[in-house]
């Protein structure tokens, strides 16, 4: 994350930032995510241009310090077109049954982060709606279930719209994660417009939004810890650090980085392969 007025540039494999106090060199390779905090930034395209050609997912902030947009490349994979024909040929049917599957898993990850927080009834009713979710959720569980729980969660007089610091950490935490999950779309050589489900003609990450829905709750979880009544520098930075954390996928510990290259991969396959078996979710621990 490069916060306050800097000047970023390429020279030879390394990202320089000059501040007026020092200047640091990193090395491209380290990097996963860059986060352009400030408007006070400017940026070579050189570095931009590597920055792209190594996957490395750039976001931009807006002068209020929130993800605004992101740098995505045409091409992540060098079958590109060949995906992108897969992609559109999808059925509606496979289509369904893999967000089935991702809409269940999310709510039995909510219910047990409810159980985590003492919510026991609350928790038990979303496992119902687990129990009652039909094929592309038609009666909208999903819904149902995200009311439930953020009144659990944050009080009955919570809502989604208000603007709250808590709003702006769930907010700021989620864009974290769609820019990783566009990364990975793209890089599969996919594009983020055509969703399963979302399919909103202004959303840019139809599919992203899609695909990042079980993870939400590793967002939830930090706001839930941490119950910011501001939302700064500070507080963004535990969601970088999110990215770094360890969970359970495909019998294996993974950073939740890496968990998302997993699971996207096993999403793709079994839209491929009209087999939402393949589909590996990941666990806490």
């Amino acid at each position: 994350m490069i916060t306050g007025n800097a000047k970023l540039d390429y020279k030879m494999d390394y990202m320089v930032v000059r501040k007026s106090d020092m200047t640091t060199r990193i090395y491209i390779g380290e990097i996963g995510m860059l986060i352009i905090e400030s408007t006070a930034i400017s940026l070579t395209t050189m570095l931009l241009c590597e920055l792209t050609k190594h996957k490395i997912k750039i976001v931009f902030c807006d002068e209020k310090h929130n993800p605004q947009s992101e740098l995505i490349p045409y091409y992540g994979s060098h079958d590109t077109s060949a995906k992108v024909r897969m992609q559109t040929q999808w059925s509606k049917e496979v289509k369904e049954n893999i967000w089935t599957e991702i809409v269940s898993e999310k709510i039995r990850k909510q219910s047990d982060h409810l159980k985590e927080n003492d919510q026991e009834v609350q928790a038990d009713m979303l496992k119902q709606y687990v129990k009652e979710i039909e094929l592309g959720d038609k009666t909208n569980r999903e819904g149902h279930a995200a009311k439930v729980y953020f009144n659990a969660l944050f009080g009955l007089d919570f809502s989604r719209s208000k603007e709250c610091a808590i709003n702006a950490a769930l907010n700021y935490g989620y864009g974290i994660l769609l820019s990783c999950f566009n990364r990975e779309v793209i890089a599969n050589g996919y594009i983020t417009q055509l969703g399963l489900f979302h399919n909103n003609m202004f959303n840019q990450f139809n599919l992203a939004s899609d695909l990042m829905e079980p993870f939400r709750i590793l967002v939830d979880r930090i706001v839930v810890k941490n119950k910011p009544e501001k939302f700064e520098r500070e507080e963004k930075l535990d969601f970088i650090y999110m990215l770094e954390d360890e969970v359970l996928i495909d019998g294996k510990y993974q950073y939740v980085s890496n968990a998302i290259k997993i699971y996207c991969r096993s999403i793709f396959d079994a839209l491929n392969e009209n087999d939402v078996s393949l589909i590996k979710f990941y666990r806490m621990i």
